[in-house]
């Protein structure tokens, strides 16, 4: 082992000179292909309409966006954005009457998942889904997305881990000197095994014909693994330091405790 040194711009080029184009952006929009390439394929071999698969993208897509958004300006900074709720939902910070340009420099994957949740609620309501059909489903592609979003935290430099207290780690130059864990790459690859477990689980079993089973499968695994590389990682914010578990973890909680009930839920169902 050693120590990398890890510096990139996280900004690739400035679009007309005023938009930055970042790694980030780039690798969020490619994990929501290939997503939505896998989910594609699950909705071709079991004969069911790519067309509702397009009207569910597009929940989506504003359920997760906005839940992510959300998530961070409630739970993360939310005594800033109470007294500037414009910035909430506009991608500029405003200084003395001055509108500087920031993108969305705030996103939760918590907020992001209960965002996700709600829009498929609202899509089954609407088109008259069973809602733990496609709930299944998403699950299997959904970490596919988170693990995109995490290479993109890496490619920031954000997000990163606590020293290592030795001479292996990554050095994120643009902060400090300091050997970290990167557990934006912690989380980025446990999530492609949990994406790997369910496929396996969806391909091989009959883990499918349980209802809610492959979503608290999702739920419960990777949340806590959220929980667990959470001890790794440096505090986001400054009153996570007083808490001993900081508000990853809190939130990620009872996520794991609804994917187990799921899963012993679906265990009751299939043997009845």
């Amino acid at each position: 082992m050693g120590v990398i040194e890890w510096n990139p711009d996280p900004e690739i080029i400035k679009l007309f000179g005023v938009f930055p184009l970042k790694y980030y952006g780039l690798l969020f929009i490619l994990g929501i292909i290939i997503a939505y390439k896998v989910a594609k394929h699950i909705y071709t071999i079991e004969g069911v309409s790519v067309e509702k698969l397009e009207k569910l993208s597009g929940y989506l897509l504003i359920g997760i966006l906005a839940g992510m958004r959300l998530g961070h300006c409630l739970f993360y900074d939310f005594d800033y954005y109470s007294q500037h709720i414009l910035e909430i939902f506009l991608p500029f910070q405003i200084t003395n009457g001055e509108w500087h340009f920031t993108g969305f420099a705030g996103l939760a994957s918590h907020g992001g998942s209960l965002g996700a949740i709600l829009a498929i609620l609202l899509y089954c309501k609407k088109y008259k889904t069973p809602v733990f059909w496609v709930l299944d489903r998403i699950a299997i592609v959904t970490p596919i997305v988170g693990a995109f979003i995490r290479f993109g935290n890496f490619m920031n430099s954000e997000i990163y881990g606590k020293p290592t207290g030795g001479n292996y780690g990554v050095v994120f130059l643009l902060d400090d000197t300091i050997p970290r864990h990167p557990t934006q790459l912690y989380e980025a690859f446990s999530y492609l095994l949990i994406f790997g477990l369910l496929w396996y689980l969806y391909k091989k079993t009959d883990a499918v014909q349980k209802q809610g089973f492959l979503l608290g499968i999702l739920l419960a695994v990777l949340f806590t693994a959220r929980l667990i590389i959470e001890f790794f990682k440096e505090n986001q914010v400054a009153f996570e330091d007083s808490m001993t578990l900081n508000m990853g973890q809190l939130l990620s909680i009872p996520f794991i405790l609804a994917g187990v009930l799921l899963i012993i839920f679906g265990k009751k169902m299939l043997s009845k």
